[in-house]
This record gives structure tokens, sequence and C-alpha cells, in this order.
């Protein structure tokens, strides 16, 4: 059987069939149109082991001898006992391709199982992959894991990936990669605000912009694991996999079980090559929103300018309060105006009402139409929030469904059965039982039907710890049903846009993203945590589709205190907004904020089309990161960047920074934007006696003297930042 070779964007993946199984030989760069005889690869064997070749398999196995983590985990069930067919030995029985796309086929006979890999090599250098295990036999098989992998090179010798908490989501830790096994593992029913984004491994110090990297991603919203194995002769794998409950997927006979899709991207110039396969898939999809750029691919609308009220009002829903918000966001440019949590019954703090999706006659005797009209009426979009698959005690549907609540015992809670602990004084509603999951799908879709609403910020509060449906695990048909109720309500309200929000960011995957039109990457804005978070989630995720709001100026979660230009400038690397109460922004301060949204507006189709750069610093104290535009047009914004001061440097001066990602033959010139000497926080950001000579008069040079020679930093005041722009010539 010829190899399966598929090849886009300078990545390259090769599987071998020799073996009888489907190992990868190579997934990295790119090998050139002509392949050799792959005979000549045939590794040693080593004294006082196995006396054959044991292969990188697509679906490592123990009956290989493979000593790490086998792919496929699981037991027959017979009238006998359980315990039958643990360990299979597959084996190819078909490999078809069309174009970068693969199927794989592979079976044990004698096990009654087989396994279906496909595989997808997108436009970008992405690659996407995913199996389906089926069972064969005549009696059910239990599957306890199904794991999807693949091999990175002998020089991959550091490892990544991102923890964190609320409000300080998505932090990175590295190591060595040592021999064993390092997994992280996620049980929160959701994805997790410790979860790590990605998985990469990469040669010694790989960085931003310099160095390989191999890098898994597992598009799936519930109980997960990744992790990377390395065995005793030194052969290191990635991947990741559902983690399931006990007994949580049984197959009957000819029944099968899909993985969640893992997506790989391979890199030869650091993080940003990463970063750039993944922007690529999100916005070659067709249902992304798009701004205008030279993608060869239609324009959508761009994406709007956002204030939500949460900040502004909390709790305090009052008709003419938020009109007067409503008439002082508009004044701005505010372009989509959100109601968050508040409006519907009982609602008047967050110990009641969650599920009884009917907005509050005390507190709207005309329904939300008195506030739609007069949001709408000054051209701005109406959003509202919503906590479909929630459920306080203190609701009418909970009185009503006890049976409806998640927990671990058969019996229904009416019933005396015992419930998990309250989180945030919430529980979860069983999304698995059609009864309630038809229940809310028609109370969201009614909220949509009868009112003008653009737009739904979807949260999610609490980890689903304990979650059970009929005494037994549940969280993975759980995550299914909420997918379910994501696509229907996308298919009965196609204009309506809809954000991930889970306590801030913890459901951020591709999986939800298929779902969705945005994230709430934090529910913290203060602009020093969120330089932290925004950077790290961009790394996977483009930054139309990462909700990033101006708080207030003490934030509501740290209490630092931070000037309109810090905190403005972290928001416009994103999908810009505010979250305040703007009704008491007046004077200079009013007139700042009004030209700072103006600038999204002027800059959002270079930031939503754009390249992700990000600078290799010796001095952590600082942060250099921008947009480059895919092609340079004479005189148009071909790139935009912020320098942004971390904390007080050891340094007197920082010194020249290297500015990359630009055409290094072209030239360009370099202009401050925001502040300048007429902004009011201008005499805040910086503390010198004189500023460098470009800050004032520009700058002209080519890409290459930018990143080699660089331009000399004004003295930054700590969590203060500057916003520049580059001008193609």
């Amino acid at each position: 059987m010829d190899p399966l070779y598929l090849r886009s964007a300078g990545t390259s993946l090769l599987i071998s069939f020799n073996s009888g199984e489907a190992e990868v030989i190579h997934w990295g760069a790119d090998l050139g149109a002509e392949l050799p005889d792959l005979g000549f690869l045939a590794g040693p064997i080593g004294p006082s082991s196995v006396d054959a070749r044991v292969p990188s398999a697509l679906l490592p196995q123990a009956s290989s001898s493979w000593r790490g983590r086998p792919a496929l985990r699981g037991h027959r069930i017979t009238g006998d006992g359980s315990g039958f067919d643990f360990s299979t030995r597959l084996r190819v029985t078909s490999a078809n391709a069309e174009g970068r796309t693969a199927t794989i086929g592979q079976a044990d006979a004698d096990a009654g199982i087989s396994v279906s890999t496909s595989l997808t090599l997108h436009d970008g250098g992405l690659l996407e992959l995913r199996h389906t295990v089926t069972n064969d036999g005549t009696t059910p098989f239990q599957v306890d894991e199904l794991a999807t992998v693949l091999p990175v090179a002998p020089d991959a010798v550091e490892l990544l990936d991102l923890t964190g908490r609320w409000c300080r989501e998505r932090h990175p830790q590295r190591q060595r990669i040592q021999q064993g096994t390092w997994v992280r593992t996620g049980r929160h029913g959701r994805t997790g605000h410790d979860s790590s984004l990605i998985f990469a491994a990469g040669t010694e110090g790989f960085g931003n912009r310099h160095g390989k990297v191999w890098a898994t991603h597992l598009a799936w919203s519930g109980n997960h694991e990744q992790f990377a194995d390395t065995i005793g002769d030194g052969r290191t794998v990635i991947g990741g996999s559902e983690l399931l409950g006990p007994a949580e997927v049984i197959l009957e006979p000819g029944a099968g079980y899909t993985t969640p899709a893992l997506f790989a991207a391979y890199s030869a110039h650091g993080l940003d090559g990463i970063s750039e396969a993944f922007y690529s898939w999100f916005r070659s999809r067709p249902h992304h929103v798009l701004p205008a750029a030279s993608t060869g691919l239609p324009a959508g609308k761009p994406r709007p300018v956002v204030l939500n009220t949460w900040e502004a009002v909390y709790f305090d829903h009052n008709l003419d309060t938020l009109v007067e918000l409503a008439d002082s966001a508009a004044d701005l440019g505010v372009e989509r105006f959100v109601l968050d949590d508040g409006w519907f019954r009982g609602r008047r703090d967050d110990h009641a009402g969650l599920g009884d999706w009917y907005v509050d006659e005390t507190v709207w005797p005309d329904g939300l139409a008195p506030l739609i009209d007069a949001v709408t009426s000054r051209g701005m979009e109406f959003g509202l929030w919503v906590e479909p698959e929630m459920v306080n005690l203190d609701s009418d549907v909970a009185r009503a469904h006890p049976d409806w609540i998640v927990g671990p015992s058969a019996a229904a809670h009416k019933d005396g059965g015992r419930l998990p602990l309250e989180w945030r004084n919430q529980h979860v509603i069983d999304l698995v039982n059609p009864e309630a999951w038809h229940y809310v799908f028609d109370r969201i879709s009614a909220l949509l039907s009868g009112n003008n609403i653009s737009y739904l910020k979807w949260d999610q509060n609490r980890d689903l710890v304990e979650h059970g449906h009929a005494g037994r695990p549940s969280v993975h048909e759980q995550t299914l049903a909420a997918y379910r109720l994501f696509d229907e309500l996308r298919k009965a309200h196609p204009g309506v846009e809809i954000e991930s929000c889970s306590s801030g960011g913890a459901r951020v995957d591709l999986g939800i993203l298929g779902r969705t039109d945005r994230i709430w990457a934090s529910d913290c804005n203060d602009a020093l945590e969120r330089q932290a978070i925004q950077r790290w989630t961009g790394l996977v995720v483009p930054p139309e589709l990462v909700g990033s709001h101006i708080g207030p100026t003490t934030s509501h979660t740290t209490a630092r205190t931070h000037d309109l230009s810090f905190r403005a400038i972290t928001a416009l690397f994103g999908h810009f907004g505010m979250e305040w109460d703007v009704r008491g922004v007046q004077g200079k301060e009013r007139e700042e904020l009004r030209r700072l949204v103006g600038l999204y507006k002027e800059h959002r189709d270079l930031i939503h089309s754009g390249l992700p750069v990000h600078a290799d610093l010796a001095d952590d104290a600082f942060q250099l990161y921008g947009v480059v535009a895919p092609a340079p047009v004479e005189g148009a914004t071909a790139a935009l960047f912020a320098v942004v001061g971390m904390r007080t440097s050891a340094s007197e001066t920082p010194g020249r920074m290297g500015v990359p990602g630009l055409d290094g033959e072209r030239s360009y010139r370099v202009e401050a934007v925001f502040p300048t000497p007429v902004d009011a926080d201008y005499a805040h950001t910086f503390t010198q006696v004189q500023p460098p000579a470009w800050l004032a008069g520009g700058a002209v040079a080519n890409g290459r003297f930018l990143a080699e020679v660089g331009l000399p930093m004004p003295m930054l005041n700590p969590e203060h930042a500057l916003l520049f722009k580059v001008t193609a010539l």
C-alpha cells in the first residue's frame, strides 16, 4: 500500500503502512514533492526488548509493544462478565485520499473492533483528525478512552501548556520533556479555567518568532485529558482525549463512538507560526464573521463596538437609567448594547430565578420592548444575557420539575436524591432529559422570536462536578446536548450571534467556537491581567472572536486603577467594547474615549484580518506585539503595534526594540498613534526628560532595518502602553 502524504503551507504529514499499522513517519516541515522508498527507515532492534520494531502508530497499542499510553482502552461485556478483548491488534484495511483529506480504516476481526480515522490538512497547515471506533462484535463493548496522538521530532525538548483560574485564565508554564507522561486533566464538566488551550512541544528555548514548535488542541467542551508521552527509547507523542466516566460510553453491537477533533499545527518560526495556522482555519470557515480584507472570501460586517451593562448597573435594572446609558453609549459610537443579568423573573440577585426565562413583569411591565426600541432607534443592536444550562433551586422551574436538576443519584431530587454542592447558588439543568432540553430550547427561542434581539451573551457559571443522569455519569451526553441546543437555536434564528461566556473564560475551545461567534476571555477587565490573558488566548483564537472591553477606572475584580489609555490599548486588540457606566465619563476623558472608539473602527479590519506578531524581547518588563496586514498596500496601514510597560525594568532606558513581521525589502513610515501630547493620559504614560526622536517626528526605514536595528522606545511607566502604526510606502 502506498504511503499517505499530505502537504500544505510548509507542513507535511507522512504515514507508512509497511508495518501493517498506520505509522506516522513524519509530521512537521514540508518534505518536498518527491519521496524516497521508505524501507531504509526501519530502525534497529535493541537487546532485552521485543523482537520486532515498535511503530510510532497513529493508534499506539500494547499488542505492538508500545509501552506508553495506548490509544484505545476498553473491554467487551459478555454474559460471563467483562474484561474480554481488552487489547486489540488493529491492522490497516483501507486508506483513501482525495486532495488533502484522507480516511484510514483499521480493524481487529478477532476482537470485533474497527477504527476509522479521518484526516484533513487545511490550507493554512492546520491538521484536523478524529477517530471513530465501531463495535463489530455481538456483545456490548465499553470504551474507556480513545486518544488522538501525533509524534514530535527528537529535537522537541521543551513543553509549554497553559493553566489558570477565574480572572487569571490561560497563563503559560514550561518544563523539560522527560521520560514518562505529563498529563493535564480537566474534570470540570466544562473546559475549565485551568484548561490548557494548547499543548506545545518545541526545540530548546523556542519563542514567539523562533524555534520549531509542534502543538495540539482538543476541540471539546467537556471532561478531557491532554498529554505528552515519552517512552524509554526517547520517542514522544502529544495528544488528547475525552475523559470518560465509568461506563459512560458502552457500544451496543454496530454502534460507534467518535472522538473530539484534535487540531495540530507545526511551525518552524515559533509560536506566531502556530497562531497563523489556527487563524487561517478560523477565517476560512463559511460562517466566520470576516472583515473586508484581501482574504479571497466574501466580507462580513465589521465586529461592532459593544457596551455591556454588567459593571455599569449590575442587577439594578431601571428603564430610565438604561435609556440614559444607551444615549451615552450611542454618543460615543457604540454599535451593540447588551443587557446583562437581572432581567428575568425573581432575579434581584444571584440566588434566584435561573431557569425561569420569562421577562420579570415587576421590573419590565411592558416587557423588554421599550428598552429594545430605545436602543435600536439610536442605531445600535440589542443583545441579552442568558444562562440556559443552569438553574436556581429558588425558581419556578426547579419547584415544578426537581427531577430536571442534575445529581449523582438515580432518584429524582423530589424523591430524596442527593444533589451536588451548590456553586454560585446554582445547579445544572439536565439537558440529557428530553423534556428539560425542549423546555430550555422553547424558552430561549420564544425570547428571540418575540423580541428584536441580535445577540446572546450565553453564560455558564459553574463546574459540572458529580454530574449524572439516571445514576450514571453523563458529562459526555450533557456536552453533546448543549451542542445540540446551540445548533438548533442557530438554525431557528440564523441572524442571532452568540457569545460563549463561562464564568468568563472557562469554556474556550474549538468545540464551542464551532457554534458561537465570540468568547468572553475572562470576567477580569483589569488591563494588566488582560495583557497575559489575551496574549495566550490569542495563541489559538483570533482577536475578532475574543471579547475585550474597557472596564471602569478601578477594576471590579482586582481594585487596580489604570489610565484610560492603558485600558483602551489593551482592549483594542480584540473584539472591542466597554463594560462601564459611561454616563459619568465627561470632559477631556470623554473626548479621549470617543477618539479611541474611532481608532478601533479605523483599524478593526486590519486587527481582525492581520497576521499576529509578538516580538521576542530580552527584557520581560516590556511587551511588543501587533498585527501585520497579509499584503502591504501603498499608503495603507500595514501594521499596528503596541509597546507595553508591564513592570519596572532593571535598565535605565528600554533601548531599541526590533519590530518584526514586516516585509524586509519594503519601506515604511512609523508613527505614534496614541497617546500623543494632546491626550489627557500622555503625561502619565512616560517618565522621561526627552522622548526618542521618532515619537515626535515619525521614522522611515525598511522592514529589515526595523526588525534588526529596531526603534528606541520611550520610557514607559509600568502599566502603560503606546500604540503606533506602520504605513507602507
